[in-house]
């Protein structure tokens, strides 16, 4: 059974992580953070992130982010001169913040845990700087069979 996971500093964090994700490798944990807007999906080992797929967006407008340690980034659905392309209004010198999509990527990840919110505003910011002008790797977007809900099991609330 999935169940949301509050944080227990007393902070409200708009990105709750789901628990009883589906752990396929015993080397490295997986995680999934979800609010109304953003799915976050990433792998850890030994406490270091190793990949992540931010999706964003609603329903047939939903995209996403992915970065892979050694394989580099990717983006799935949409096209990069769009409006809604994550990074698109980010220049040289400029802060994650000027983005729409990365200002509310920043707002909503302020309750995750702070050396994974560092890592993931990292490689976000590298992503904007030096990939935003590339072409999506698909034009529609398609999510794993792990990253479907959990086969249609409820979510539950787990509140320390």
């Amino acid at each position: 059974m999935l169940r949301l996971r509050y944080p227990t500093n007393g902070s409200i964090a708009v990105l709750k992580e789901i628990l009883g994700v589906l752990q396929d490798d015993p080397s490295s944990q997986r995680r999934w953070f979800h609010d109304d807007y953003f799915d976050l999906f990433l792998r850890e080992t030994g406490g270091e992130l190793t990949a992540f797929e931010l999706c964003y967006g609603i329903g047939s407008n939903e995209r996403a982010l992915a970065w892979i340690r050694g394989q580099g980034y990717f983006h799935d659905g949409g096209i990069s001169d769009s409006e809604g392309f994550i990074g698109a209004r980010v220049a040289p010198g400029d802060t994650l913040g000027t983005d729409p999509i990365l200002a509310r990527f920043e707002r909503a990840a302020g309750g995750l845990p702070e050396t994974l919110r560092l890592a993931l505003e990292a490689r976000l910011r590298d992503y904007a700087l030096q990939n935003a002008e590339g072409a999506a790797r698909r034009t529609r977007f398609r999510r794993a069979d792990w990253q479907r809900g959990g086969g249609g099991e409820k979510l539950q609330d787990n509140r320390a």
